[in-house]
């Protein structure tokens, strides 16, 4: 089975896939673990993927532009 990850983060997924069930499932060849940097298929010189939300208020909102991007790369995979 594989399992694509989409995060800002990945660093953050690789404590709990080295040290748990996950792992005995990836060393039996049973799962796949792919971490994407979603920042890497932004399309802004700086790598932005957070926008503010359309109807005001507090709080940011991730821009739909590089899910979409990473979705559609990761469907050739």
């Amino acid at each position: 089975m594989r399992i694509d990850i989409i995060t800002i983060f990945p660093e953050m997924f690789e404590g709990p896939f080295t040290h748990s069930i996950v792992k005995r499932a990836i060393d039996k060849g049973l799962a796949e673990i792919h971490l994407h940097q979603l920042r890497d298929y932004s399309n802004d010189k700086h790598r932005k993927v957070d926008d503010y939300p359309f109807s005001g208020g507090a709080g940011m909102v991730m821009m739909i532009e590089p899910i979409a991007n990473a979705i559609e790369k990761l469907k050739t995979v």
